[in-house]
């Protein structure tokens, strides 16, 4: 990290911020947002526990207007963009800070925003995750609803500037190419998997649906949270090689909140620390057959899963495919997800004094469509 990216990190922001909030001025995360009244869909930073509109404040300096075409831009214009936005948060400009009409119009509270999804993912859409019909484990197979119903703590990052279809990205130019991470709940029908995966791989027990958090924590937020990469052996392929650290120390958390409870009942602790492969080496990987990409394409990280039993990402692993009984509070067990479960993953890192966090990701498990 350069100076002048060291000194941003020192900066205090007009607007008050908890040290226990996820969003400092050290993070400034990018969403897309609504309010009662103004429906139209907007990008947003979120500062504390407010959004700054960056539509209302595009006149002050050349920013984005449409975040999958800013991922396009590159890393040049990524910086520039937050080094503007934390000057103009800063308590030492008074710009914002002293300009009451425009500080009323460009600050809105979060807790009357709608937030939707971050950017514009293929086929991406908006749901409360359903149960699905298809075969399962039964002998003969039956078409039921899923049994076995699960989340997979993941992560994943958003890409930047586009490519050309049979161009692969070498790893010198792979970090080009990543401009921020979510959390993700790629949830899974456990029964339906089982049933499919050999030898075709998961298919519907994976495609009815995918969870992300709704705020894009931007690579330049998380460099102050590297930590050493996971030893591999044996050593990766040449085009899959890279010497510098690109981990990260990024505490993770899963809490399911269901009836009988008082609150949400944690019952995983993970970091993305633990993941094997480094999203550099993925990208790299992806892209080496020459697969193209475009900005906002979404690379999940497969499921986060630490050493010990309380870090295992799924609930297939923490109840060990059904042998063992998870235990919440007040009596409340389970296995697998039930209808009416809601999970809530939350990740962030810690700073001196600071978060910089994710937010959450928050899904509800409804009962199967009737066939």
């Amino acid at each position: 990290m350069n100076n002048s990216e060291s000194s941003n990190f020192d900066k205090m922001s007009f607007i008050p911020v908890s040290p226990e909030s996820h969003f400092p001025i050290q993070n400034l995360p990018y969403g897309v947002f609504s309010t009662a009244d103004n429906p139209q869909q907007r990008i947003g930073v979120a500062i504390g526990d407010q959004i700054l509109d960056l539509g209302v404040v595009k006149s002050l300096f050349e920013g984005p207007s449409a975040l999958n075409a800013f991922m396009g831009l590159g890393r040049a214009a990524w910086s520039e963009a937050r080094q503007t936005i934390q000057n103009l948060l800063s308590a030492d400009t008074p710009t914002l800070r002293d300009n009451a009409s425009l500080r009323e119009r460009a600050i809105v509270p979060q807790s009357s925003a709608t937030m939707h999804v971050p950017a514009r993912i293929g086929d991406y859409t908006d749901f409360y995750s359903s149960k699905n019909h298809a075969f399962n484990v039964a002998q003969p197979p039956v078409f039921t609803a899923c049994k076995l119903f699960d989340f997979e703590l993941e992560m994943a990052f958003l890409t930047g500037p586009a490519t050309k279809l049979g161009e692969p990205i070498p790893m010198d130019k792979v970090e080009d190419h990543i401009f921020g991470m979510v959390l993700m709940n790629d949830w899974s029908a456990r029964d339906i998997q089982k049933w499919e995966y050999v030898p075709l791989g998961p298919f519907l027990g994976k495609n009815f649906g995918t969870t992300v958090s709704p705020w894009v924590v931007t690579m330049d937020a998380l460099k102050p949270f590297v930590t050493k990469n996971m030893p591999q052996d044996p050593k990766p392929l040449p085009y899959l090689t890279h010497e510098d650290d690109y981990n990260f120390d990024i505490s993770l958390e899963v809490a399911i909140m269901c009836d009988g409870l008082s609150s949400p009942a944690t019952i995983c602790r993970s970091n993305f620390s633990n993941m094997y492969w480094t999203m550099k080496q993925q990208l790299a990987h992806h892209t080496v057959t020459g697969c193209n990409i475009n900005p906002g394409d979404l690379m999940g990280s497969g499921t986060i899963s630490g050493e010990m039993e309380d870090s295992f990402g799924s609930m297939l692993e923490l109840c060990w495919k059904g042998t063992k009984t998870i235990e919440l509070e007040n009596g409340v067990t389970r296995k697998f997800l039930k209808d009416g479960d809601e999970v809530i993953m939350t990740g962030f890192c810690n700073g001196n004094g600071y978060k910089v966090g994710f937010g959450t990701c928050v899904g509800k498990v409804l009962p199967a469509l009737p066939m």
